[in-house]
């Protein structure tokens, strides 16, 4: 083999180890700026983490601001996920039924349970401390997700999807379930009792109370 046939043979290797480190820290990244903050999370932090060279950040994503910004993307893009299979998990069915499947992939993919748990926290503390993602997960994920659910909304309530009261109703199923994904465990049952955060009554509760919700309100006027 050639000198240049065995640099080609080896550079496949070195993509993919490349590719690796990348993904290493935007894995790593993505907890530790959910936990911790952006200002508060250090470069030394994420290349520990990432099993990485304090190098890496920068050969990568140009610097700690660059990895943010792949990380948000990164969030993004599980948050796109989330809208397509909450809807999908209503496909067919009654409006009812379209907020339940909703509901429960949604709390699902919030909750300590999910590898993608970490995208609420950093939300979190994207919404109290905004950077210029905020306005793309507004526009890509949250004004879509807005539409949907007051679809559903208002043909439980049969009003228009505009009708202030729908918009109300969304906002109220969506802080309870964030609210919810929120509590640790062990605090929600400290302070309710032993089963209090059983996932499944959880999801049950939010969907039922939320539709019940909507009738009244929509009955009330």
């Amino acid at each position: 083999m050639s000198a240049v046939a065995a640099a080609n043979s080896r550079q496949p290797k070195t993509n993919a180890a490349s590719a690796d480190t990348r993904q290493r820290l935007i894995d790593a990244a993505a907890v530790l700026f959910a936990d911790g903050g952006f200002e508060n999370v250090t470069v030394r932090e994420i290349c520990k983490a990432s099993n990485a060279n304090v190098a890496a950040i920068n050969y990568h994503f140009g610097d700690k601001a660059g990895l943010y910004r792949a990380v948000m993307t990164r969030a993004i893009d599980v948050m796109l996920e989330t809208n397509e299979l909450s809807q999908r998990a209503g496909e067919g069915l009654s409006p009812e039924d379209q907020l339940r499947g909703f509901v429960r992939v949604f709390m699902h993919r919030l909750t300590g349970d999910s590898p993608t748990s970490w995208v609420h926290r950093l939300m979190a503390r994207e919404m109290e401390h905004p950077t210029e993602a905020l306005e793309l997960v507004i526009n890509q994920v949250m004004k879509p997700r807005l539409v949907y659910l007051s679809g559903i909304a208002a043909a439980i309530m049969q009003v228009p999807p505009a009708d202030m009261r729908v918009l109300r109703c969304i906002g109220s199923l969506q802080m309870q379930c964030l609210v919810m994904a929120r509590k640790p465990p062990a605090v929600v049952e400290k302070t309710f009792g032993p089963g209090a955060h059983d996932i499944e009554a959880i999801i049950h509760h939010i969907s039922e109370f939320s539709i019940g919700g909507m009738r009244a309100i929509a009955a009330a006027q």
